[in-house]
């Protein structure tokens, strides 16, 4: 370590984001641009290097964090990235959009501020793309063998890169115009801009890595066609089936999935489409659920510049430190404020109140207005631990608009792909599989959400990188992985600091 006292004489700072004025006038990321590499190099050097370090066990990943630590104290960028990139394959997106269990993790909350992990692996990352280091790195040679991944989220391009690098010949069958999953119609512009997924897309061809769009897996293409070309399959179809809330009113026009609403904004972003048919221009917004999709269905609102705002949470407000019954490392469920909030903070919605969300309500249904769309959210208090209502709490929200981000129950369970390929369910919705990501059906392989449920993208990548791993080795027989240094070893530029 450069300063072993840094974690003692240097306070944590987090990265800093733009203007709320400015940032909600546009979709450009809500962060300044460029992190000024000296601070965040400070920021690493209060790593203090564990002997046990449980941010490798509370990482998914199992990234290296100490050791990137240390070589960003030493202004060592090359080999930080190296690092990094070891463990994982889109650093980009995980420093954006990851909540950090990592941090939770850190020796240093015990009793103080954690290690900016987050913001370090972000400056890594953004680093390596800015000087070169993430250079395509195509196999030496190829196996001979085929290799199909249907869905091209964050697990199921874990999986392709993987298994190309190796020298496997894989293709990448997505049913959406564009690739990415959730990642590209899912998650807001103003939390991942679209350019830093179509590099990585860019890298993946490089390297040898086949996509399809438009093409849905058990009707464009059958499962036996799509066997017939393959010796292996990777199912990362995701969790794609929404939970519903079937209440009174839940038919009447204005009240939809957050998976409709935000699509239609990524695609009016992309120029796709001029203007969104579900916008929250001028109307009185509420979002039923409490999670990041509820965040980034608030923070869209926003930019579509709505009348008032308001998000309603079935939970308790979270305590501002981790209680008793969340002790360290556990990642707790503490009070945060997204960017989102900060920003709707400031709409007639949130005058006057520390948070635009209502926590410990339960919706009982849905009100018309005079023309027979929705004009109110009926809620009541929740008794604690339960969805139940509170007798006599009964209230109206106005609303115009009501968006639902109440989470998603698994994958598609009667697609054709899932019926074609006789793919099981396991008790809680999700495609059954093994230990070793495999299904009950010999050579078909389930990464991701498909098979997790409903999760981080940290997960995510890590199971596309374990399930490529198992079908390598039902291939091969070999265990051997992708060598974690390549090209990006030799691509030094004149500018490398």
């Amino acid at each position: 370590m450069a300063d072993p006292m840094a974690f003692v004489t240097t306070p944590r700072l987090q990265r800093a984001r733009r203007p709320v004025r400015s940032r909600v006038s546009d979709s450009r990321e809500v962060y300044q641009p460029r992190a000024l590499l000296p601070i965040i190099s400070g920021q690493a050097e209060r790593c203090m290097d564990c002997g046990l370090p449980f941010c490798h066990q509370a990482c998914p990943l199992g990234n290296l964090v100490p050791e990137w630590n240390r070589l960003v104290s030493a202004a060592d960028w090359r080999d930080a990235a190296r690092r990094l990139c070891a463990t994982n394959n889109f650093p980009e997106f995980t420093g954006r959009l990851c909540p950090a269990p990592c941090e939770s993790a850190c020796v240093l909350g015990i009793d103080g501020d954690p290690v900016t992990i987050k913001n370090v692996e972000l400056a890594i990352a953004d680093h390596a793309w800015e000087y070169g280091y993430e250079a395509p790195r195509p196999p030496g040679r190829g196996t001979g063998r085929r290799v199909a991944v249907v869905g091209s989220g964050p697990a199921g391009l874990a999986a392709a890169q993987q298994l190309t690098r190796v020298g496997h010949a894989v293709t990448v069958y997505e049913r959406a115009d564009r690739l990415g999953g959730l990642l590209r119609y899912g998650i807001p512009d103003f939390r991942l801009e679209k350019h830093r997924l179509d590099r990585r897309l860019d890298q993946l061809r490089a390297e040898g890595t086949v996509f399809h769009t438009g093409v849905t897996v058990g009707e464009d293409l059958s499962a036996d066609e799509l066997r017939e070309r393959s010796d292996a399959v990777v199912i990362a179809v995701g969790a794609t089936d929404w939970r519903e809330l079937p209440l009174p009113g839940r038919a009447l026009p204005g009240i939809h999935q957050a998976m409709e609403y935000l699509p239609l904004a990524n695609r009016v972003v992309a120029g796709d489409l001029a203007a969104s048919p579900v916008s929250a221009g001028g109307r009185r917004v509420v979002v039923i659920g409490g999670g990041d999709t509820a965040a980034d269905c608030v923070g869209t609102a926003v930019r579509q510049h709505a009348r008032e705002i308001r998000q309603v949470d079935i939970n308790a407000r979270p305590p501002a430190e981790r209680s008793a019954a969340e002790p360290w490392p556990v990642h707790a469920r503490v009070y945060r404020e997204t960017t989102s909030h900060e920003e709707a903070a400031g709409t007639d919605g949130g005058a006057g109140d520390d948070d635009v969300r209502t926590f410990a309500a339960t919706t009982v249904g849905f009100g018309a207005d005079a023309t027979g769309r929705v004009g109110g959210v009926e809620l009541a208090a929740a008794e604690p631990g339960t969805r139940r209502p509170v007798p006599g709490t009964a209230r109206v929200l106005p609303a115009d608009l009501v968006l639902l981000a109440l989470g998603f129950n698994g994958p598609e369970r009667d697609s054709a792909l899932v019926r074609q390929l006789g793919l099981a369910l396991d008790p809680h919705g999700r495609l059954a599989r093994d230990a070793a990501f495999a299904s009950p059906v010999p050579g078909v392989f389930v990464a991701g959400d498909a098979g997790r449920g409903q999760s981080l993208i940290v997960w995510a990548i890590a199971e596309g990188r374990s399930a490529a791993a198992a079908v390598h080795r039902y291939l091969t027989g070999s265990d051997e992985l992708p060598a974690p240094l390549g090209a990006a070893d030799r691509a030094i530029t004149a500018e490398d600091p």
